[in-house]
């Protein structure tokens, strides 16, 4: 990762924001690989099922039971996914039928906090966005007329 600094735009008056200022530069495979990840584990789904194996092992029914709205199929995608991306273990007991049970790996586990940070900054927060889109959305109403 280089690092740049930023000059000021042509035609503008350089602001103390701008004098000095390191930004990080990225190569764009290490930003796709960085997109990629934050659209697992910022998907809704993944999400919800992240934060319901914190509380320990599920099997696929208990977990579906626990996350109200989510499909059978879209489940099964959500755990292939996290699964693969390494955040979920997935453990199959032989027996008739085979018991499954999934669980969160270190990984997933080290997922938790920054996700339950996130989710009570939001649930902090909920009336200020709330204001902030209505505010929004009068001003849009008032353009159209």
């Amino acid at each position: 990762m280089d690092t740049l600094t930023r000059p000021a735009q042509e035609g503008t008056a350089m602001s103390a924001r701008d004098s000095g200022v390191t930004l990080a530069v990225h190569d764009a495979p290490q930003c796709g690989a960085v997109n990629d990840i934050l659209a697992r584990v910022g998907d809704k789904w993944s999400v919800r099922v992240v934060m319901s194996l914190a509380e320990g092992s599920q099997r696929f029914n208990e977990l579906r039971r626990g996350i109200p709205g989510i499909s059978q199929r879209m489940l099964t995608r959500t755990l292939r996914g996290l699964e693969r991306d390494g955040l979920v273990q997935r453990t199959v007991t032989p027996s008739v039928p085979p018991r499954v049970d999934y669980e969160l790996t270190p990984l997933g586990i080290s997922l938790c906090d920054p996700v339950a940070r996130l989710g009570n900054w939001a649930i902090a927060n909920i009336g200020a966005v709330e204001s902030a889109r209505a505010q929004f959305d009068l001003k849009l109403d008032h353009t159209k007329l």
